[in-house]
């Protein structure tokens, strides 16, 4: 796929996801991956559901630097972050959905745990409802830089497979092919839609009978 395809899909999906209403006002912001030297990222400010070819700009992955002068999203440093420590990634989408946002502040320990969901096998290498998906979560913060090494020392540890939540703020994931990084985000959908009603099940229920 050429370069442009690429950022044509990488445009329909953007366009998708704000119909969602996942990236509400200007949140949120996507990139792709041109080589190891460089990544288009959004434009800071920008609308995600009415994002234009021209809305991306190139970044240095190595400096987060933008020749072009313009100014790239705040947290382009967690974009060539995942690029950097993962050659096989092409795109990183980040999205402000309600249920993802209001999932992380409820999870209060370092990562949300899914198991028992059929559509765990939405996501790749997953071949069972029984096995343990573990999402990281890290606790939101305005410098960027600070939280990307804590985001770098933690795949050091633990390789980072899917995708993480920052605490409040919303989900990263990321991908090769166009279609599957959809098919993650849709998947993560369905998991923090079903993880909010089990949370709000549970709370409401005495009887304390629904598990995740």
């Amino acid at each position: 796929m050429s370069e442009n395809e690429q950022l044509s899909a990488l445009l329909a999906a953007c366009h998708w996801i704000g119909d969602k209403g996942w990236c509400p006002a200007t949140g949120g912001n996507m990139s792709l991956r041109l080589n190891h030297e460089y990544c288009l990222v959004t434009e800071s400010g920008k609308d995600k559901g009415s994002l234009r070819q021209q809305d991306f700009l190139p970044v240095e992955i190595a400096s987060n630097h933008a020749p072009d002068g313009r100014t790239p999203s705040a947290e382009t440093g967690l974009h060539t972050l995942l690029y950097r420590l993962y050659p096989q990634v092409s795109a990183v989408l980040h999205t402000h959905s309600v249920n993802a946002t209001v999932l992380s502040r409820v999870e209060q320990g370092d990562a949300l745990r899914l198991q028992g969901y059929e559509m765990q096998k939405s996501l790749s290498g997953q071949r069972s409802h029984q096995d343990v998906v573990s999402i990281p979560i890290f606790d939101n913060d305005q410098d960027i830089p600070r939280l990307a090494a804590q985001v770098a020392a933690y795949a050091e540890r633990t390789p980072l497979a899917y995708g993480f939540l920052v605490r409040g703020h919303g989900l990263y994931c990321w991908g090769g092919k166009c279609r599957k990084r959809a098919a993650i985000l849709k998947g993560w959908s369905f998991y923090s839609s079903v993880s909010c009603n089990v949370v709000y099940w549970r709370r409401n229920d005495s009887r304390d009978c629904y598990r995740y």
